[in-house]
């Protein structure tokens, strides 16, 4: 049999055809999803995307994953040029963990304006923004003000009515900040303890270091301090060691980092709250691969999907 070059190339063609046809997932390009976080230099953060990193590579034949994460908590500039280079760069959807939950709306209409499929976890998006632009976005993460009040509610056994606390507050411009101060109030509210004053330690060590120490200098008689997450706790228990009141001024976190853990077991952080980081950012993923086959418009997503949070301790397990 005589083979041209015209013959060669359609047999090879074919062949090329053929296993495309055998590997549906060869077909088409699989599906780009992005995820957006907030800093990466809080160790919550890194979980997350740790975890969003070993789902896709036991699920890589599904699905490609870019995962970004601005520098510092407040870097909202940052993180919706992330969104604006996810839609850019054909992203099929955009699991978000937004920096503040105002300002990052325009970009999040943008991006389903685009036909992305967006999803919402950690610090959820402020309904008001989203009514306003006429979208909906689903949300799926913990009840922050629940889990906070599980921490505060714990704390309050150690104390009694009248004893001054103070609550270091995370970006105060967030959904998620706002919540969890105020399940601290409503715990120490409920134990008749008295919050002297809510600051903004903005989910970082230092700052959170800043307000700890100003609380305790201003107010000497305090007898614990509540923070809005982990970092901002370790911050805090410097703030309580320089001061000499190791023992005498109780933290609480939320978040259960593993730099946390050590103090927990001895007794420089009374409780922290686990909100599962490393879950969080799979369960966001894995409700964009259901909506992303099942080619769900973004408007008839399910509102909310909660996640759990609990109360951890010296005695947890």
């Amino acid at each position: 049999m005589h083979f041209t070059r015209r013959t060669v190339q359609t047999a090879a063609a074919l062949a090329v055809l053929g296993g495309m046809l055998a590997n549906p997932a060869l077909a088409q390009d699989k599906p780009k999803i992005a995820l957006v976080m907030k800093s990466l230099a809080n160790e919550f953060f890194r979980t997350m995307e740790d975890g969003a990193k070993a789902h896709q590579k036991a699920h890589a034949s599904e699905y490609t994953l870019v995962a970004n994460g601005i520098k510092n908590e407040t870097d909202t500039a940052a993180q919706i040029k992330m969104v604006e280079q996810a839609v850019a760069q054909k992203a099929s959807a955009i699991v978000i963990a937004p920096a503040d939950s105002k300002a990052l709306v325009p970009a999040v209409k943008a991006a389903i304006d685009k036909g992305v499929i967006v999803i919402n976890i950690d610090n959820q998006l402020d309904a008001d923004a989203l009514k306003e632009k006429n979208i909906t976005v689903p949300f799926v993460g913990p009840d922050n003000r629940a889990g906070a009040k599980l921490v505060g509610d714990h704390l309050a056994k150690s104390l009694k009515a009248g004893d001054k606390v103070g609550i270091i507050e995370g970006v105060s411009t967030t959904f998620n900040a706002q919540q969890r101060t105020l399940g601290y109030q409503d715990a120490m509210k409920a134990a008749n303890i008295t919050v002297v004053g809510v600051q903004s330690g903005n989910w970082e060590i230092e700052k959170g270091n800043t307000v700890a120490a100003g609380m305790m200098r201003e107010h000497p008689d305090l007898v614990a301090l509540l923070a809005g997450n982990d970092s901002m706790a370790l911050g805090a228990v410097a703030a309580v060691k320089a001061a000499g009141k190791t023992g005498k001024v109780q933290v609480v976190g939320y978040d259960n980092i593993n730099a946390i853990k050590p103090m927990l077991a001895d007794g420089r952080v009374l409780a922290t709250a686990d909100q599962y980081a490393a879950k969080q950012a799979v369960f966001g993923i894995e409700l964009a691969q259901k909506a992303l086959a099942a080619k769900t418009p973004q408007n008839q997503l399910p509102a909310a999907v909660k996640t759990d949070v609990v109360l951890v301790t010296k005695g947890s397990k």
